[in-house]
């Protein structure tokens, strides 16, 4: 009979964790400690900045167990982390996993979820160093705290795109949302497993080394990754900076498998993409003479194609899309709220 939390108790099922982590993630450098004390501890570089975040995906809200497997469920929960600090020009260091586990999980399904947050780290040479195991009655959650760093003088901030400007996106935003529909409607099955869209939501693909050249390249003034959507994320950008933005239509960025969505289910592509999806694409800002070399530095990164959709423009929180008939369309820049939605 397989072994679940409650058969090994909270030490028994720490033990396993920091065996797992020792195992199969990277191994510490000298100066830190990490799972097996009070706290963990490392030194920082000489010549970097530190940069945290943290995100917390709730069972019911944030994913459904029917769609995802451990495995993936780790890989995405510690994805959504890595994009924050790529999107601030930053690599990941050290992880700090937080969970809220029901007593009749399996301990493999567990075990499964680690091996999905080293399958993120490892290539970055980023371990694990602590966190915390409660018991919850309902819903799972996975919280995570990521410590990464960037070169001092290099972080990226969305507050800070001028007017004139040019506004990239990296990828395809809406592919998630596309995909998650597609899983709210034919479930999970060899098929829809298949799918390039529902693949896009079940593991998306951060952009944390594109984020971090660019940061290092000096080159972008304002950069932000998409975990709300598309206009979302640059009402974010558009309201930290002061400013406002011009976006065409003509040049927003549909996949293939986007538009086969839009035509199966007699929808609007461009709504697809501008709005809410968690694609954790990346919305740069950069001088229009810039843009060429930024590009440039983004497709060699990751072969990661690059779209300039827009430009910013002086009229303080104004998001105006430039239609493919020539008229213009006044922009609300909402994305996903967790207390409205």
């Amino acid at each position: 009979m397989a072994e679940t939390i409650a058969d090994i108790g909270e030490f028994g099922l720490i033990d396993r964790i920091h065996q797992l982590v020792k195992k199969r993630g990277v191994e510490l450098p000298p100066s830190s400690l990490g799972i097996g004390d009070d706290t963990a501890f490392f030194s920082p570089r000489p010549g970097f900045e530190l940069l945290l975040t943290c995100d917390c995906l709730v069972e019911g809200r944030h994913f459904l167990p029917e769609f995802i497997s451990p495995f993936n469920l780790g890989r995405r929960a510690m994805s959504v982390n890595l994009s924050d600090i790529g999107a601030m020009g930053g690599l990941p260091l050290y992880a700090l996993v937080s969970l809220g586990l029901k007593a009749d999980m399996l301990v493999a399904d567990v075990e499964a979820m680690y091996n999905g947050f080293l399958e993120e780290l490892n290539p970055f040479k980023a371990s694990i160093i602590g966190g915390n195991i409660t018991k919850v009655k309902d819903a799972t959650f996975i919280d995570i705290t990521l410590i990464g760093q960037v070169k001092k003088g290099k972080i990226v901030l969305r507050s800070t795109a001028k007017p004139g400007d040019s506004i990239l996106v990296t990828g395809f935003p809406g592919q998630a949302a596309a995909g998650l529909r597609l899983l709210q409607q034919s479930g999970v099955n060899a098929e829809s497993k298949k799918d390039p869209l529902v693949r896009a939501f079940i593991t998306p693909s951060h952009r944390a080394w594109e984020g971090s050249r660019v940061g290092n390249s000096g080159l972008a003034t304002a950069m932000i990754d998409i975990s709300d959507g598309l206009l979302g994320d640059l009402g974010h950008i558009c309201q930290a900076s002061g400013i406002g933005a011009e976006l065409d239509q003509n040049k927003l960025p549909l996949s293939e498998d986007l538009k086969r969505f839009a035509d199966e289910f007699e929808l609007n592509p461009y709504e697809l993409v501008l709005k809410e999806s968690d694609d954790y694409e990346l919305i740069i800002t950069c001088k229009p003479e810039k843009e060429a070399e930024l590009c440039s530095i983004i497709t060699s990164t990751g072969k990661v194609p690059v779209s300039k959709i827009g430009k910013i423009v002086n009229k303080p929180g104004e998001i105006i899309l430039k239609l493919v008939d020539g008229s213009q369309q006044r922009l609300t820049p909402s994305g996903w709220n967790h207390f409205t939605q």
